[in-house]
């Protein structure tokens, strides 16, 4: 029922839509962007529910998030992890375990870290693909056009300049719910 409602809010009232195509792929680290306001949460569990993946689909938050018992069982619900981000603990290690301590593990993650406007993309995402020997799947939230696009997977080369390159070049042709803090000023 949660599912069905998902969807009809999501594709008829709301009208948003959902293209590209989602890999089979058991493990993958997929990048979302641009993330520039916290309704992008909801079009994340909307996009689930659609795509009725909402057993595989998992992302990462900050630990903190999660201290709360009723907002971290939700969290945890909605198929969050949480993560400790400090000097002490090395948070790609720790997502690296994640994905050799499961079968399947589909993660979707913020490359900019943060919903404020930045200068450059976080890197973890890209080492924890490279470590994992595990996908990129880039995926575009785009308010203006009201689409979730699925875009390429491509494994990292390792030349980490190339690659940004690439990612940074798909993302800015698409536009958050705050425009101004979108990734289009780093092409």
């Amino acid at each position: 029922m949660i599912r069905f409602l998902n969807k009809f809010i999501f594709l008829n009232f709301l009208g948003w839509e959902v293209t590209g195509v989602v890999p089979k792929d058991k493990k993958i680290v997929a990048i979302v962007a641009p993330h520039t306001s916290w309704h992008d949460l909801f079009i994340g569990v909307f996009t689930r529910s659609v795509l009725k993946m909402e057993n595989r689909i998992k992302f990462l938050g900050k630990y903190e998030l999660f201290k709360n018992p009723l907002i971290g069982w939700v969290l945890r619900k909605l198929g969050g992890y949480p993560v400790v981000r400090n000097k002490q603990v090395n948070s790609v290690d720790s997502v690296v375990k994640i994905f050799n301590d499961n079968e399947n593990f589909f993660l979707t993650l913020a490359p900019e870290g943060t919903r404020a406007k930045v200068n450059s993309l976080k890197t973890g995402f890209y080492y924890i693909a490279l470590k994992a020997k595990v996908p990129i799947l880039m995926v575009g939230f785009c308010f203006k056009r009201r689409i979730v696009h699925f875009g390429e997977k491509f494994y990292p080369s390792g030349n980490i300049d190339k690659d940004m390159k690439k990612i940074i070049s798909f993302f800015s042709n698409y536009q958050g719910k705050v425009p101004s803090k979108g990734l289009n000023h780093l092409v």
